[in-house]
């Protein structure tokens, strides 16, 4: 029987909070069950296992990313919606590192494909990137090239991995320029 005031939405917010304050890594049943006074066995009531947990938290994650990301580029389009995306990536990124870390696990495409963020997250991303111009497979191409220099630039910057004296600031601009020079000369294929 669940426990009174369990719910598996209760979890994957204390998860949440657990992979912001302890890293993702250390988010486990037991540890949660700790948090809430339980024995592990309880959990299993709201959730399958831990991978079932960290689907979860994934989602989760994912959505509230978008939320933020979504309220960013409402109304914008061309650079000031990629600078907007952009910042709103990073922001979530650098403030919420253990929920932005379980975005990044592998997940099962059929689960990804039911997920409404994750759907939401491709009709931002991909309206954003159509204002340049950008049809498959490019479309595919530019997403991934956005998603690789995001979390590169965010992992380096959080791990304090750019130690020159330069801004990390008006480094991100530039790159953020670079970007959009890239997408709106992108190469076409003949």
């Amino acid at each position: 029987m669940p426990r009174a005031g369990l719910t598996p939405d209760l979890l994957v917010e204390a998860a949440a909070d657990l992979a912001d304050e302890a890293g993702f890594d250390h988010v486990t049943l037991s540890a949660l069950a700790r948090r809430f006074g339980v024995k592990d066995a309880s959990l299993y009531s709201h959730v399958k296992n831990i991978h079932d947990l960290r689907t979860r938290l994934a989602l989760y994650a994912g959505a509230e990313m978008i939320d933020r990301i979504a309220l960013a580029v409402a109304g914008r389009a061309g650079k000031e919606a990629l600078a907007a995306f952009a910042g709103a990536y990073r922001e979530y990124a650098l403030q919420h590192p253990g929920r932005y870390a379980a975005t990044q696990i592998p997940m099962d495409q059929t689960l990804v494909a039911d997920a409404p963020s994750f759907r939401r997250t491709a009709d931002i991303t991909y309206g954003m990137l159509r204002a340049y111009g950008l049809e498959e497979p490019d479309l595919t191409d530019a997403v991934r090239l956005l998603r690789s220099t995001f979390h590169g630039y965010c992992a380096l910057e959080a791990g304090g991995g750019f130690g020159a004296p330069r801004d990390v600031q008006r480094s991100w601009d530039k790159a953020i320029d670079a970007l959009h020079a890239a997408l709106t000369h992108w190469p076409r294929d003949e």
